[in-house]
């Protein structure tokens, strides 16, 4: 006779928590099996080519997309919290200038709080929801302001405040550079925005969400998700990819460095994921942009570049399912604008101010605690040792 074991109860050892479903969501569906990624269900490949970054806030935060009125309500709302105050503007000056720029950016979120009368805590009722929605907007429409105006003070230039009859990504890259950018820089600059803006349960996002569980503010919600995105584990990998197309610095090194690392199965920046065991969804499009802003800025070499090491990659991975990630090509992208390798991470923590926002409004509406568990393996009922016998 065949004796059944009973399953077993209480909780789970999950290390990395990789098998857990910690939390619902209506914005953001991944299947890395067949590389789809949807916001509220529409394809990221339909949204990057159609949509702008304002829109795609809208549809976060809300879980559809606006009608006319609705989106240019919320430009204009966005538009109008674009300035910081000047106190802020006194502290960028106080920074080194050698300051780590994701340093800087998380200190000057958390600092936005002593600005902001909402920004006390957060609650459950609709008045706290629409308290945090408040804050939410003013995070999103600054963030742009603080890491532009940081990029100049570091290079001794004035600042530029911001101008409030442009969008999102016009008006970061006009205080970035001075100037107005070309519709091609924008628009590429706001296709990467709209990529990076959601991206499922991911670290940075999980920290959000257990922050504000807290009815902590949305402040330090925030802070708490840029400080989680700064490692290198979660995302640098931008900035990687732009170092390694400097070590190799020219066609003709592409392919001895490529087999080189793979001869020696060390790691290639900007290929593989650990959810996509196909080409990243967010890719698709951003590749075929990244060749036009490259062509358009006079950067195809480096473009051509990049490309020649996906065709080594693939030839030698895809079977195992190593493919492009988004960060590979954004890489090139934000270079062609001229944004500073050292920025790219802030670049992505500024697109996804939006999903980290979206994820702790939909955390309010139905809040509980996240409390996990540990599992403890240290020692049970140790002695006291007086400190004469130690």
């Amino acid at each position: 006779m065949t004796t059944m074991q009973a399953a077993p109860t209480g909780p789970i050892f999950d290390k990395g928590l990789a098998n857990t479903i910690a939390a619902e969501t209506q914005m953001s569906f991944i299947d890395g099996g067949k590389g789809v990624l949807e916001y509220v269900g529409i394809d990221i490949d339909a949204l990057a080519r159609n949509s702008t970054y304002e829109e795609t806030v809208y549809l976060l935060w809300n879980c559809r997309l606006p009608k006319q009125h609705e989106l240019d309500a919320l430009k204009s709302a966005l538009q109008a919290e674009y300035e910081i105050p000047d106190a802020i503007y006194d502290m960028i000056k106080s920074f080194p200038r050698d300051a780590v720029p994701m340093h800087a950016l998380r200190t000057l979120v958390s600092a936005l709080a002593l600005h902001d009368a909402d920004a006390e805590s957060s609650e459950t009722t609709p008045s706290g929801i629409e308290s945090a929605k408040r804050q939410a907007l003013r995070l999103v429409a600054k963030t742009p302001t603080l890491i532009a105006n940081f990029d100049r003070h570091r290079a001794g230039k004035p600042f530029v405040r911001p101008d409030k009859s442009f969008d999102i990504a016009t008006n970061f890259l006009w205080m970035l550079n001075g100037e107005k950018p070309t519709e091609a820089m924008a628009r590429g600059l706001d296709i990467c925005l709209i990529l990076h803006a959601d991206h499922g349960l991911n670290a940075s996002t999980f920290a959000a969400r257990v922050t504000i569980a807290t009815l902590s503010d949305m402040y330090s919600a925030m802070t708490t998700a840029v400080g989680t995105l700064k490692g290198p584990l979660h995302g640098g990998a931008n900035e990687e990819v732009m170092i390694m197309l400097d070590e190799i610095g020219s066609m003709e090194n592409v392919e001895p460095f490529v087999k080189g690392k793979l001869e020696r199965k060390e790691l290639i920046m900007g290929f593989g994921h650990r959810v996509y065991k196909a080409y990243d969804p967010r890719a698709t499009y951003l590749k075929t942009f990244a060749k036009q802003i490259a062509t358009d800025t006079g950067n195809l070499r480096l473009f051509e570049m990049s490309q020649k090491i996906e065709g080594i990659v693939l030839a030698a991975k895809a079977d195992k399912g190593i493919f492009p990630n988004v960060d590979f090509y954004s890489a090139t992208t934000y270079h062609c604008l001229g944004i500073k390798t050292d920025l790219f991470t802030c670049m992505f923590a500024m697109s996804r101010m939006s999903g980290w926002a979206g994820h702790c409004i939909e955390q309010l509406q139905d809040n509980r605690l996240i409390r996990p568990q540990a599992k403890y393996n240290g020692p049970h009922a140790a002695p006291y040792v007086a400190m004469a016998q130690r």
